[in-house]
């Protein structure tokens, strides 16, 4: 096999591998009372694209962030393109902020997180909750939305570990 054909074929793997993982995601985030607390269910899909923007690059994490957000939209029978939009420009700008000022570590990538949690969410509040003029919006808030960005932030390693275990195992040779 040429070496050429042989890059591409790791290429091919690493890729679909971090499609599976986003797949797996994105079906244990839709699962009804899967790790709920009190009412609050974590979010799989945003650690995922984030890992993976954080491991690959910005452009292509961006790419996968577009995929995680339409299966974020499929998934929660919402109009398809809101989140592969915000999803994009979120895992874009971490990718950005993480090459640039941070070092790629646990702790990092738990707050990034948590910050990136908090702007998606909050944008979802915002078009759905906050807009239309929902009674108590704010105490849902407060009560729902925030948890879930504190519980997502607690179970994130577990998507960096995935990611990183794919990153590391399909290095190509030089």
């Amino acid at each position: 096999m040429t070496s050429r054909r042989k890059r591409n074929l790791i290429l091919l793997a690493k890729w679909a591998c971090y499609f599976l993982i986003l797949l797996i995601a994105a079906t244990l985030q839709s699962l009804p009372g899967f790790l709920s607390i009190f009412g609050v269910r974590p979010l799989f899909i945003l650690p995922v694209c984030l890992a993976v923007a954080i491991y690959e690059g910005e452009y292509p994490g961006a790419l996968l962030a577009v995929a995680g957000g339409f299966l974020w939209d499929w998934t929660a029978s919402r109009v398809g393109g809101l989140m592969a939009l915000g999803l994009m420009a979120i895992c874009f700008a971490a990718a950005v902020v993480v090459e640039l000022y941070l070092r790629v570590n646990t702790v990092n990538f738990i707050l990034v997180n948590a910050a990136c949690c908090l702007l998606v969410t909050g944008m979802d509040f915002l078009f759905y909750y906050l807009m239309p003029g929902y009674s108590g919006a704010m105490e849902r808030y407060l009560t729902t939305v925030l948890p879930m960005v504190i519980y997502t932030a607690v179970l994130s390693p577990l998507a960096m570990m995935a990611v990183r275990r794919v990153a590391g195992h399909f290095v190509p040779e030089q």
